[in-house]
């Protein structure tokens, strides 16, 4: 084990205790005191936001270096960190540059300065992409190679095998490229953000000047080239056959970078001219572009600004091949003007999302075992063809869902087609953040309107980076006669909200759906998420007031059961942490168990230390993102932070106070961080019966009991990733809930 694996370390989780506690609370070590010096105010308590994203971003590279793991799901990592850190650079880096650039001298909760946090970011960042290089050529490369998938050099072709590649060029590569050269007569070309670029110098002679062009990429081009189906190609094989025999286990097959092809046949596209030296880069941009919401003329004008803004935005990261000749990085750093620390100098690939070409090969053996979410066992056998009994299943009992171990489609695709197919439903109410390209919930909405239903919906234009395909959706669903909210100024709506509106004997029911993770198919099969199924007329009569703030002119101050942000959430989740303080002062049980994302919000973190002060046991499960630092004494050494990284991405928000045995149990779509409780539209429902209770509880104990992709987190924000010892059985939370889920739908077979 190298260095910069993590070391091994307790790996006793916690148990469950009784059916309304998650986990065992401690034992109780006598009346606890708070310091009176506590000064809950000093930023050496809190950590630093973007320093605590990066440590995220090192769980998900440890993934790809762990050998434990398939192959493709390695390499499916190094891709993952790729993604993760543009958007790292194009949101958080980006804002710390217009901080700099507004002269904002404000500290953080953890007293650093914006420039302070962006030297520091730079250079965690530059550490973790060189690892990211190191465990792709050290790591995983060879172990391709030992599987008999090669990413092979140029160099390392044969003769033939050159001239095929030649050939491939030639023929289906260079139409596709256009070189723009920067001199006197020529502006220094656009580079679009996260475009892969090739720098190519040229000269006419030894006095001639030399000359710099930029040649884009292709994105619509593989960026592997398979050497073998190329040649085959060249000997007559048709495609098909060659790309079936090599991907077969028993065949090796051979790779080389589309890059490289480019780069060796560049006089192609140079004729007649002396090529001087190729260099790629690739550029990465501010997506933090500025917006006044309150003089904008529209939401849409405002949006559709904004996505113009975005593709000339500053330049936030340059990443540039190693040996790039300096002339170059020089000319590059200028033009685009961009710092010296803000220039990364990498070894190929730039972009590890090249490699996600190589899941087409048919390897099972490299890949984890599929899993296919199963279908819940309340909703077996109900469908749109008989859509009352899909309504009758909900008013007998709430149903919670879970996925992607339960079948989306099967349960929330249900109820809603069954909401657009029954004759007895008035209206459909949903809230839409993110949505995949091609999706059904649209096409569901759309087929209720045509159906003559009500149909309201909330499209949040300012969800980030899918402003596009909301915007798209929005223009569809306006043409076809739906009502169509885009958001409320100052707000971003992420609440996970529908509402069903159904007549039923003389009377008018209503059915509400209170998720964690937005109506998108596709993440729903990556994501874990909840879901709430209810009849409760409280909740649904909560969810009827806040599709009326979205629509209307009206902003209500109560909620029946619904906690909302930025209404009453805040104060309500406040106001469940000191409960649960006070009564850890008068020596009755008390413990806060939450999972959620980030934990940013530095007013939570200060209500979490007196509450452990108090006595309180918490046990935090948060993904990303934590600025509080456990386990200090006299502080926080009743709080324990864990974060899951594997398979899934765990999305789901819960919260669990235990109130002396008479717990409360939430789930919903907000995290602690104050953009969440504060500047965002955010549902969080109250989970109530004892059988869900006791699936949450189920839930908890899996993550917190996962001694195989659980890490713990120190006083210092360290991670040490939870490891079973010598006699202890491996827990995996992702994989024992999947079997949870198995055992579920097979005795709902039985049934």
């Amino acid at each position: 084990m190298s260095d910069d694996e993590p070391r091994g370390g307790d790996s006793q989780g916690r148990r469950a205790g009784q059916s309304t506690a998650p986990v065992r609370a401690r034992e109780r070590d006598g009346d606890a005191t708070e310091p009176a010096d506590a000064d809950l105010a000093d930023p050496a308590l809190y950590l630093n936001r973007e320093l605590s994203e990066l440590a995220f971003h090192e769980r998900v590279l440890h993934e790809a270096r762990d050998d434990r793991n398939p192959l493709f799901e390695r390499v499916k990592f190094l891709s993952i960190l790729t993604s993760n850190l543009d958007e790292f650079f194009m949101k958080r880096v980006g804002g710390l540059k217009q901080q700099m650039a507004a002269g904002v001298s404000e500290l953080s909760p953890d007293g650093r300065t914006p420039n302070g946090q962006w030297s520091l970011v730079l250079d965690r960042a530059r550490d973790l992409l060189d690892r990211q290089s190191a465990c792709f050529h050290d790591l995983v490369r060879p172990a391709l190679a030992d599987a008999g998938i090669e990413i092979v050099g140029y160099d390392d072709l044969a003769p033939d095998e050159r001239a095929a590649l030649r050939d491939y060029f030639e023929a289906s590569v260079l139409p596709t490229l256009t070189p723009l050269t920067f001199d006197p007569s020529n502006p220094f070309p656009f580079i679009s953000n996260l475009s892969l670029s090739l720098a190519v110098r040229t000269t006419e002679g030894d006095d001639e000047p030399t000359k710099f062009s930029r040649v884009k990429v292709p994105g619509n081009r593989p960026r592997l080239v398979n050497v073998d189906e190329r040649v085959g190609d060249a000997d007559g094989a048709s495609d098909s056959d060659t790309a079936s025999s090599a991907a077969t286990s028993a065949t090796p097959v051979r790779f080389v970078p589309l890059v490289a092809v480019i780069e060796r046949n560049i006089d192609l596209l140079f004729p007649n001219v002396e090529i001087i030296d190729t260099s790629a880069f690739r550029v990465t941009r501010n997506a933090e572009v500025r917006r006044n919401e309150e003089v904008a003329e529209g939401l849409i004008a405002t949006i559709e600004d904004v996505l113009r803004q975005r593709r000339f935005a500053t330049v936030v990261r340059l990443e540039v091949e190693s040996g790039t000749p300096e002339a170059v990085r020089d000319l590059l750093a200028e033009q685009l003007d961009v710092d010296d620390p803000e220039v990364f100098e990498r070894d190929l690939p730039l972009d590890y999302g090249a490699l996600a070409s190589l899941f087409d090969l048919d390897r099972p053996e490299l890949e984890v075992a599929p899993w296919t979410p199963q279908p819940h066992p309340r909703f077996v056998g109900r469908s749109a063809d008989d859509p009352a009994s899909v309504f009758a299943e909900i008013d007998r009992k709430d149903v919670l869902v879970h996925h992607p171990y339960h079948s989306f489609t099967g349960t929330v695709g249900t109820f809603l087609a069954a909401a657009a197919a029954d004759p007895d439903v008035l209206a459909i109410k949903a809230t839409i953040y993110r949505t995949a390209p091609d999706s059904e919930v649209i096409e569901t909405l759309i087929e209720a309107a045509n159906n003559g239903k009500q149909v309201a919906v909330m499209v949040e234009l300012k969800a980030r980076f899918d402003e596009e395909n909301n915007l798209r959706w929005v223009r569809r669903l306006e043409e076809e006669g739906i009502h169509v909210a885009y958001g409320t100024i100052g707000l971003k709506t992420h609440s996970k909200t529908a509402l069903v509106v159904r007549e039923e004997d003389d009377e008018v029911r209503l059915y509400s759906h209170v998720a964690t993770g937005n109506y998108h198919s596709q993440t729903a099969k990556l994501y874990t998420d909840l879901g709430l199924f209810t009849a409760d007329p409280d909740i649904g009569h909560d969810l009827v007031r806040l599709f009326n703030f979205f629509t209307g002119h009206s902003r209500a101050e109560t909620y029946r059961k619904l906690l909302v942000a930025p209404t009453n959430l805040r104060e309500e989740m406040t106001r469940l942490v000191r409960r649960e303080a006070d009564h850890a002062r008068a020596g009755r049980d008390a413990r806060i168990v939450a999972k959620m994302n980030a934990l940013e919000d530095p007013a939570m973190v200060r209500e979490l230390y007196e509450a452990s002060m108090a006595g309180v046991d918490i046990d935090l499960v948060v993904r990303g993102i934590c600025r509080l630092r456990p386990g200090i004494e006299g502080l926080s050494e009743r709080i324990s932070v864990s974060s899951v990284v594997g398979r899934f991405l765990e999305h789901s928000r819960v919260f669990y106070f235990e109130n002396d045995g008479d717990p409360d149990y939430y789930v919903g779509s907000a995290d602690w961080m104050t953009r969440n409780l504060d500047r965002r539209v955010e549902a969080v429902a109250p989970v109530e019966d004892p059988e869900h209770r006791a699936e949450l509880d189920a839930v908890l104990d899996a993550l917190l009991s996962d001694n195989r992709r659980r890490w713990v987190m120190d006083a210092d924000g360290r991670y040490e990733q939870r490891r079973p010892g010598d006699d202890e059985r491996v827990r995996e939370a992702h994989r024992e809930l999947m079997d949870r889920a198995l055992g579920a739908a097979y005795r709902a077979g039985d049934d």
